[in-house]
């Protein structure tokens, strides 16, 4: 085995791909460890910033977009702004995430890292040990609020996005598992996006789709693996974690802004597919105790 080069020069000039005007930002990182236990994050979307999600352990599936794809360690995962996402699968996996705003990337909308009808998922290959380190020095500083983390963490954001860049640009592309969606299923999945806080049932969407509910159900669930009503709820609780995570709205207020007449059924919908009712979720992950206008 031949040693390695004491003092390497770089070979090739080369231009970075972030200026000070294309500057991103890093938001947060975030560890998920292969327990039974862990939170399931539902439908869900960030329309102010990407994520670039890494398996590490397990095998989840995913859906992203209109798109199912089959996950494994070593598959990159990039989630542009907006895009609503969920976890198809209820077995153990341990993943690593960034999130990140503030991209303008050549050709591309802002806070996207890919084309929007390009392949949400990219495999790493021999790459993945230098890119787990990556994370987990950027999550282990953070975490312990180290002196100038902020700005070291930047700088490890931009190298792995610099290696995401590398990945997706000279990599085979894994296909979705689902690459041409229906038409209808396609416009079945986009209302149900805009109008999950509002009171919809499966005739609503069929008179607005133009489409007998029986047929229209069939034909998304083939599509996305939901029925419409599924999907609805999902969606819905998926918006539902956001809001507890990111703001300090009362839970009352979430249940309405998500599309819930009463903060009960709310409560029961949240803790059937969380796991915990949503007061708990919120303190599991901030360690906050609410405040007075929130009702148990």
């Amino acid at each position: 085995m031949q040693d390695p080069q004491v003092q390497c020069f770089i070979k090739r000039k080369y231009k970075p791909a972030f200026t000070q005007d294309t500057m991103p930002r890093l938001l947060y990182v975030s560890r998920r460890p292969p327990v039974q236990e862990a939170r399931p994050r539902l439908l869900h979307a960030h329309p102010e910033f990407a994520e670039v999600l890494l398996i590490d352990q397990g095998t989840p599936r995913f859906l992203i977009g209109e798109a199912a794809y089959d996950t494994k360690p070593g598959d990159l995962l990039l989630i542009n702004s907006g895009v609503v996402h969920d976890e198809l699968s209820d077995s153990p996996f341990g993943s690593w995430c960034i999130a990140v705003a503030g991209l303008r990337l050549p050709g591309l909308r802002e806070n996207a890292l890919v084309p929007d009808d390009a392949p949400a998922v990219y495999p790493v290959g021999d790459e993945l040990p230098d890119l787990r380190a990556l994370y987990d020095i950027m999550h282990r500083y953070i975490s312990a609020d180290r002196p100038d983390c902020e700005a070291f963490c930047h700088r490890l954001m931009l190298a792995l996005l610099d290696r995401v860049l590398t990945i997706t640009g000279s990599t085979t592309l894994r296909l979705p598992v689902d690459t041409e969606p229906a038409s209808l299923g396609h416009q079945v999945q986009e209302y149900i996006d805009r109008h999950y806080s509002e009171p919809l049932t499966l005739q609503a969407l069929g008179d607005a789709l133009h489409a007998s509910p029986y047929y229209l159900s069939h034909v998304f669930k083939e599509v996305s693996g939901y029925s419409p009503m599924q999907y609805l709820t999902r969606r819905r609780i998926g918006e539902a974690q956001n809001l507890l995570l990111e703001t300090d709205l009362p839970i009352s207020r979430i249940a309405e802004l998500v599309g819930y007449e009463t903060q009960n059924y709310f409560n029961l919908q949240f803790s059937k597919h969380v796991g915990m009712p949503p007061r708990k979720f919120r303190q599991s992950l901030h360690g906050e105790t609410g405040n007075g206008s929130e009702t148990p």
